[in-house]
């Protein structure tokens, strides 16, 4: 494995590296169409079950988050990334500074939860702490919107990072991600695409054959 992913923590230091470089360039740059149809799609389930906010883990400068606000929903965000936080506080999101390891919300704080393109830089030795303190800070019976780039079960650094620190990568594939998740509730859903080309395709600079997944996970109990 390129990239020993036991450091500690350091692969958070280091992205939170990588996204305050990129940060305003990430904010500029329109989301997929792919992406914008399963905000919607949450939105509109959110709503069908009554559920008036959410957490987003890996906010960044906030353009999910301002879809959500602007559907009517309450809305808070976390980012490894200080730039990415300022940003969105910008746009008076409500985000904070914080890491998926150790959320600084209490116990079911939130109805629903949602994580796109975030928890696939989270280590295979770590996934477990972080989907658990997602699923501890939302109600009995949440649903948790999850999206990710599979992969071949490897963890490696980005081929198409040309500047230290390079980002790290847990490629997951559709076996895995449903058993991983699955430790931690019902998967309810789940669907995927292939990469498409331009600003449809995924990280690894052409080197990854890969899709996207998109899971809804169903926190254990019954909801309030």
């Amino acid at each position: 494995m390129e990239g020993d992913p036991q450091r500690g923590v350091n692969y958070e230091t280091d992205l939170a590296t990588y996204y305050n470089r990129e940060a305003a360039a990430r904010d500029a740059r329109p989301l997929t169409s792919r992406r914008v149809a399963c905000r919607e799609w949450f939105i509109r389930q959110l709503k069908s079950e009554h559920r008036h906010a959410l957490l987003e883990l890996g906010c960044g400068s906030g353009v999910d988050g301002l879809g959500f606000v602007q559907a009517g929903l309450h809305y808070a965000g976390v980012d490894l990334s200080e730039e990415s936080v300022r940003l969105a506080r910008a746009k008076g999101l409500d985000t904070s500074v914080a890491s998926g390891r150790s959320l600084p919300f209490a116990d079911a704080a939130f109805p629903a939860a949602w994580t796109m393109s975030t928890l696939l830089h989270v280590p295979n030795s770590a996934i477990d702490d972080v989907v658990s303190e997602l699923v501890r800070v939302t109600a009995p019976g949440a649903p948790i919107a999850v999206g990710l780039w599979s992969g071949d079960d490897e963890e490696v650094l980005n081929p198409e990072d040309d500047i230290e620190p390079r980002r790290f990568f847990s490629r997951r594939s559709d076996g895995a991600v449903r058993e991983i998740f699955g430790r931690h509730g019902t998967v309810e859903h789940f669907e995927t695409w292939p990469e498409g080309q331009g600003a449809e395709s995924g990280p690894g600079a052409g080197q990854w054959v890969q899709h996207y997944q998109f899971l809804v996970l169903r926190t254990p109990g019954q909801p309030n």
